[in-house]
């Protein structure tokens, strides 16, 4: 990530762009719901591109590329490509961009997924469609914005560190040790399954502070021990392939990564 703080002499507001690739949009439809502080965010940046807002076409030179979605096609992919190119800074939003999140569930057998749903072949308007990975897998990632949907108030601050520096390290255990800080008791204990066994923490376990079961929408953490959890899951009661099917909802690219599928 090169340095994209202009000089006080040539300084200027960093320009921005979006861009979607495969995914519902909802991270950045979610952005557009923090009203209060929207147009204070965006008086810190020259938005230079967002399918949302305009149909212009994206800018030759930009600084900050934001990428929602997962790279299914060719064409995705030859875009995050130039993205790369172009951009000083990278940040992915959601789980579609950072594990390739729905879309992966069809990256295992690919090419049979894909004669499933379109048979003899899929129409020219869908490109040339390949295996669905996230953007890491393609091109270098400098920032990671987690989760689906993302929370905009997190975009914010990594934008801003982005933009202007920071120390703060990405979360990397397991989202339990979050849960327990919330004190609202474990699920398993209710019966209920849940995936903050294995998942990145960093949200504050929202999920499951409602009463809802983490269902990984973070990604693998680190640390995570998949073996160990299918274990303790099934220990409760939880048939461990239930906990597979759930789990690669939005984590299957990681999971074949790493041997579980």
């Amino acid at each position: 990530m090169n340095d994209i703080r202009e000089t006080p002499e040539n300084a200027r507001p960093p320009r921005v762009v979006f861009i979607g690739l495969a995914s519902c949009f909802g991270c950045q439809i979610n952005i557009t719901n923090i009203e209060a502080h929207l147009l204070e965010v965006l008086g810190q940046i020259d938005l230079g591109y967002w399918q949302l807002t305009s149909s212009k076409p994206m800018p030759e030179e930009f600084d900050v590329a934001v990428i929602e979605g997962a790279v299914t096609t060719a064409e995705a992919e030859a875009t995050v490509r130039e993205a790369r190119e172009k951009a000083k800074t990278v940040i992915t939003i959601g789980a579609c961009a950072n594990t390739a999140g729905i879309p992966g569930m069809a990256s295992v057998d690919f090419p049979a997924q894909l004669a499933a749903v379109y048979g003899d072949g899929a129409p020219d308007a869908c490109g040339t469609l390949q295996a669905p990975v996230p953007v890491k897998n393609v091109i270098a990632v400098d920032f990671e914005v987690p989760c689906c949907p993302i929370d905009p108030y997190e975009f914010v601050r990594v934008l801003d560190s982005a933009l202007y520096g920071s120390n703060y390290l990405p979360a990397t255990s397991a989202l339990c040790g979050e849960c327990s800080r919330n004190e609202r008791g474990c699920l398993y204990a209710q019966g209920q399954m849940c995936l903050g066994l294995v998942t990145r923490s960093g949200c504050g376990a929202k999920c499951p502070a409602l009463g809802r079961a983490c269902n990984g929408c973070a990604g693998l953490s680190p640390d995570a021990n998949v073996a160990s959890a299918r274990y303790f899951a099934g220990k409760k009661g939880i048939d461990p392939q239930r906990f597979d099917e759930a789990l690669g909802m939005f984590n299957t690219v990681s999971l074949t990564a790493e041997g579980e599928e």
